[in-house]
């Protein structure tokens, strides 16, 4: 199994930096390897989907993932953005996950875990329903074997996909606006959580989530230092195919991806990109097992000074047009300048506005999908309201007749 960003079962750390298995246990306790069961659409993966899976993995030492197929979804949720093949391919390039089960079942049963020897599973504390209304983890929670992890707040496939439905141009069109220009050195961040740029995300970056995603691990003598640079939005499967055929350039590769700042993006994207600011794009590449080290707002130039601090030994770039620096130069003119410059071409051929473009094209399915979702929860909620009324209730009753 790759050792994602250098990453090894072995190595694996709780959220408090220990080793796992450290706490002073016997080793007999210690040997006994505990296997988790994470199962989802993992649709539109993103960073909420990567700390849900690492969250699962501190909890024990091998992570399973199943993942449903694009029929079970389309009759419990509405239809998916990708299909079950992309889906499967981007949960294996998470770096927290061990083996991935295809064609999971919608609903967790005991006979699941039991098949894949699996302890517990993990999910989130967000509801997930079948499509009469029962919640999917009925059974595993009656019988003890759920564990719950912190949903990530700021993001969801349906936050994702409205972003992608509104697509105005309003957030970009005041780049000369005092307003604007504000922000251009805050980390893509404007106040209230909102990017000027991105306009919808609620996400807030901490350093420790930062640390948390990271692999933590410097290069080595031997290694060939690979550097990358992009906007990364909406961290997709050709995104993935690109990083995998870059990891394979060299025997021992340490790949640093630089990610440009949001409104760098904005100049040579244009239309309301990015949808995903700077924090949201860094902790999504970090998730990836054959990314090493992220630079946060790179410069666009690839120059010396960046070359030399790294000790870059191959820069690479996909098949995609190479726009122009501002003074109209070219950004990777210093890499070809040494002999370090190489086009990767992985095979796949899907961009960001592909993405957008599959969203746009079934807007009226994904609104639905969206909307229904939305009803399914808010009638659960309601529910557990009346039953927790009802609870209290009973127990004031029985108060006062004792």
């Amino acid at each position: 199994m790759i050792k994602n960003g250098h990453h090894a079962a072995s190595e694996q750390r709780d959220d408090a930096g220990q080793p796992r298995g450290s706490s002073g246990c016997s080793p007999e306790k210690r040997k006994r390897v505990v296997r988790l069961w994470c199962d989802g659409c993992y649709d539109m993966v993103h960073y909420g989907h990567s700390n849900q899976l690492r969250q699962a993995k501190a909890m024990g030492d091998y992570l399973v993932v199943g993942v449903h197929t694009d029929a079970e979804i389309s009759k419990h949720k509405g239809p998916p953005v990708f299909t079950q093949e992309e889906r499967y391919k981007m949960v294996r390039a998470i770096k927290w996950v061990d083996e991935m089960i295809e064609g999971a079942p919608y609903v967790t049963t005991l006979e699941t875990l039991d098949k894949y020897n699996c302890d517990f599973c993990v999910h989130g504390d967000d509801i997930t329903l079948t499509v009469d209304g029962k919640d999917t983890y009925e059974e595993v929670k009656r019988e003890g074997r759920y564990r719950e992890c912190k949903r990530t707040q700021g993001v969801s496939t349906t936050d994702l996909v409205g972003r992608m439905l509104l697509m105005t141009k309003t957030h970009h069109s005041n780049m000369d606006n005092p307003d604007y220009q504000q922000h251009t050195d805050n980390f893509g961040k404007g106040p209230k959580g909102h990017s000027p740029w991105t306009g919808v995300s609620q996400f807030l970056q901490t350093s420790q989530k930062i640390i948390q995603f990271a692999s933590g691990k410097e290069p080595q003598p031997g290694d060939t230092i690979i550097y990358v640079a992009g906007a990364f939005d909406l961290f997709h499967i050709g995104h993935v195919d690109f990083l995998e055929m870059v990891y394979k350039q060299a025997e021992r590769p340490y790949v640093i991806v630089g990610l440009h700042f949001d409104q760098e993006v904005n100049r040579y994207k244009g239309k309301n990109y990015p949808i995903m600011n700077i924090h949201e794009r860094t902790l999504s590449v970090l998730a990836c097992r054959y990314v090493s080290e992220v630079v946060i707002g790179a410069p666009y130039a690839v120059g010396k000074d960046l070359l030399d601090h790294f000790k870059v030994d191959l820069v690479c770039h996909g098949k995609t047009e190479v726009i122009p620096d501002k003074d109209a130069s070219d950004p990777y003119a210093e890499a070809k300048k040494r002999g370090i410059f190489k086009t990767i071409d992985s095979g796949n051929n899907l961009t960001t506005d592909d993405i957008v473009q599959r969203i746009i094209e079934n807007r009226l399915q994904f609104e639905a999908r969206n909307q229904k979702k939305e009803a399914k929860e808010m009638a659960m909620i309601e529910a557990m309201k009346r039953r927790e009324q009802q609870e209290q209730s009973e127990a004031s009753l029985s108060l006062y007749q004792y």
